[in-house]
């Protein structure tokens, strides 16, 4: 009805209306304390805060938006969000993360928007870390640490429809041919996609998803390298050795049998000549 109503415990240095709180931009250090229980908008940008307090958080259970951009956030999410299950947008850009893993949104049933993009220092994002986030329409991880990105974590997302990836420091080997073949065929949609490009190796360096398919396509799958015909010819050789023994001891075998098979036929031979002289 466009009714206001400010909280009377309303926290320090923020603003309160009617379920919702924002502490934009104010200074803090720390995860503001006497938040009402029915907040359903936390607004958090703008601060210096490094952790995010598990126990008090998770009082907060009727949460949709949770905004913490542009913070320090660096310590382990792992169990942070345990009582957020009605969480649906949530934002940790600009922050310290180093890694997620299965526990970090697990519990995040509902989550529909997840931005960790702007984390220099996020290196790793473990398999199934969003197995439980089947909702999950909006996901950047841009200007990462990332190198690689197993295709299995985001190929389980029925309801993926944007992936942020742009600026990350992509490894182009043979092991990232399965997620480029991923991004040609899901149907997902990429912004910036002139920026997601290889960093490495040197020869792909700067070369964008679509080229790279192509040419680690032909590297991986078709080419032979000096190597790989080493290999082959070493193959064929054990084959080819392997096969002149067998037949030499199936020769060998014939002719033992041949000779007994003689040997025999002479002894009874004899015999028969010995019983009619007797």
């Amino acid at each position: 009805m466009g009714v206001k109503a400010k909280s009377l415990n309303c926290p320090a240095k923020c603003t309160c209306e009617y379920l919702e709180v924002n502490c934009t931009g104010q200074q803090l250090q720390d995860f503001p304390t006497t938040i009402p229980l029915d907040t359903r908008q936390l607004i958090l940008a703008t601060n210096n805060i490094s952790y995010l307090p598990s126990v008090e958080l998770n009082f907060l259970s009727d949460l949709v938006y949770l905004d913490c951009r542009e913070n320090a956030i660096s310590e382990d999410l792992d169990f942070a969000f345990i009582s957020l299950n009605k969480l649906i947008y949530l934002d940790l850009s600009f922050n310290n993360l180093t890694r997620v893993t299965f526990t970090t949104f697990s519990q995040l049933s509902s989550l529909v928007v997840l931005k960790i993009s702007n984390n220099p220092n996020l290196v790793e994002i473990e398999k199934d870390s969003f197995a439980n986030n089947t909702w999950l329409r909006h996901l950047d991880v841009s200007r990462t640490g990332l190198t690689f990105l197993d295709t299995s974590i985001v190929k389980d997302l029925p309801n993926l429809k944007s992936l942020g990836l742009s600026e990350n420091l992509w490894n182009c080997n043979c092991s990232f041919l399965d997620f480029t073949l991923w991004m040609k065929e899901s149907g997902v949609r990429f912004p910036d996609p002139e920026n997601i490009t290889c960093y490495s190796p040197a020869a792909l360096h700067g070369w964008s998803m679509p080229e790279v398919e192509s040419k680690l396509h032909y590297t991986c799958l078709l080419h032979l390298y000096d190597t790989d015909y080493a290999f082959l010819g070493l193959i064929g050789f054990c084959i080819f050795s392997a096969g002149t023994v067998a037949a030499w001891l199936a020769g060998m075998c014939v002719v033992l049998y041949e000779f007994h098979a003689t040997k025999g036929g002479n002894d009874d031979d004899e015999d028969e000549d010995e019983e009619a002289t007797i």
